[in-house]
């Protein structure tokens, strides 16, 4: 498997999944078989520049779109599969890595099952969350992709396409970062929780 076979897989999925089109509605409409989108989407088909048209003609989307990043894949960091890392004067665990530039949000989330969360939209294309658990348990990520995550665990999702946090049990706190890249430093406004800048 390429690196650029699993980026142009993670795409398809997400952008069929997003449209909420089954593999044989997009075979129908690219003229491709399902056997072949099925190994696309597993990352083991090698398809052509056509290969790539077809596709992109079935989901909306241009080749650019299927070959680009736009986000990452949902990453899962389980309080029992991680070790601390022992210095002098302290231990620290690293929970993630992203490199880039624009803008950073943290802050501290906190969600009741008894208080309905809604479903939150798509935020600037590039968006990602990055959401520690506290204390308590919760269902958080995409809605095509939800995980659910105890204290202690980390995951790391899109923060582009729609997503929600589900509080499953009596109380969650949990410590959030979203980044955001490539903002203009003019004119922003910070808005409520979980919402990117937007510019004047």
């Amino acid at each position: 498997m390429t690196e650029a076979n699993q980026l142009v897989a993670r795409n398809v999925r997400r952008f069929r999944r997003e449209r909420g089109l089954s593999l044989g509605e997009v075979a129908r409409r690219s003229g491709l078989s399902k056997q072949t989108l099925s190994k696309i989407e597993q990352g083991v088909g090698n398809p052509t520049v056509d290969t790539l048209s077809q596709l992109g003609g079935a989901l909306d989307v241009s080749i650019r779109r299927l070959m680009t990043e736009w986000g990452t894949p949902v990453f899962v960091q389980r309080q029992g599969e991680v070790e601390w890392a022992d210095a002098e004067g302290w231990s620290e665990r690293i929970l993630d890595e992203v490199y880039g530039s624009g803008h950073v949000r943290t802050l501290l989330l906190r969600l009741e099952r008894t208080r309905t969360t809604p479903e939150i939209g798509p935020h600037t294309p590039g968006t990602l969350h990055h959401l520690y658990v506290i204390t308590g348990k919760l269902r958080t990520g995409p809605l095509s992709e939800p995980v659910d995550i105890s204290a202690g665990d980390f995951v790391r999702f899109p923060g582009d396409v729609p997503h929600r946090h589900i509080c499953l049990s009596d109380r969650v706190v949990a410590h959030m970062v979203t980044t955001v890249p490539q903002v203009h430093q003019i004119g922003q406004i910070v808005r409520g929780p979980n919402e990117p800048p937007t510019e004047t």
